[in-house]
């Protein structure tokens, strides 16, 4: 096959990292190159390089512990406002008899929905509002049926 003249830049590209690294003097380089450029076949281009590695060979990477002003920074996700909020509603279910319990129900099921969709932090806030605001709608529901009960039978 015909040599291109891309293919005759990449033979002598392997010859200069070849006499880079060492691997031959200055006459057979120069010898080499000519012979390179001057080549009509990708046979004897293939020739010219057979002794060569294909490339500069990689030095092996010296690698250690990075010192910690070197890593990047790890920024933690910001925390959703409704899942703070929940956390709020559900703890003050303990002091206003229940009465903020569907509003931290309602704002955790809405702060971990917008969590999912953002990738913000805060689960374990709307967690904690939705547990204690379904505990004390819970508590309510079972007050008022009791109540109910209670007065159907009297």
């Amino acid at each position: 096959m015909l040599a291109s003249t891309a293919d005759r830049e990449r033979a002598v590209d392997v010859l200069r990292a070849g006499f880079g690294e060492g691997r031959m003097q200055q006459p057979e380089f120069e010898k080499r190159v000519a012979r390179a450029y001057a080549a009509r076949t990708v046979g004897e281009l293939a020739l010219l390089v057979s002794d060569l590695p294909q490339g500069p060979v990689p030095l092996p990477a010296v690698s250690g512990p990075v010192p910690r002003t070197f890593l990047p920074v790890s920024v933690p996700p910001k925390t959703n406002e409704k899942a703070v909020g929940s956390a709020i509603c559900g703890v003050l279910c303990l002091v206003t008899v229940g009465l903020t319990g569907i509003p931290a129900v309602i704002l955790g099921h809405s702060a971990r929905s917008e969590m999912r969709r953002t990738g913000e932090g805060g689960e374990g806030l709307a967690l904690t509002g939705l547990v204690f605001g379904w505990l004390s709608t819970a508590g309510w529901a079972l007050l008022v049926t009791l109540l109910f009960v209670a007065v159907v039978t009297s």
